[in-house]
């Protein structure tokens, strides 16, 4: 049996967003998860994998099904509010590259 998941190594749906903004432009796949059971039989279950990208003001969200939803931030915090995620992964893919170059 794998140890039980720190709780702190989660991020909630604000913190995610903030790492968002910092990296507008970036890529980054994030899970969310969810605690079930109790006591001894409390395990960590991973539910669906996102990849997020702030662009500009929007986040824009591609979920399990491949479909791509804009997000406004308030919109981002009302749908996954109640969620946690695992550390978001960077995925390499870069968009918006207009601010690096003077656009």
């Amino acid at each position: 049996m794998s140890p039980e998941p720190n709780p702190e190594v989660l991020l909630s749906a604000a913190e995610l967003l903030r790492q968002l903004e910092v990296r507008g432009g970036q890529e980054f796949r994030a899970v969310t998860c969810r605690w079930e059971g109790k006591g001894k039989k409390r395990a960590l279950q991973e539910l669906s994998p996102y990849l997020l990208t702030m662009r500009g003001e929007v986040v824009e969200a591609t979920g399990p099904s491949g479909q791509t939803r804009q997000l406004s931030p308030e919109r981002f915090l009302e749908v996954f509010g109640s969620s946690h995620f695992r550390p978001a992964e960077a995925t390499g893919r870069m968009t918006d590259l207009g601010p690096l170059f003077g656009d």
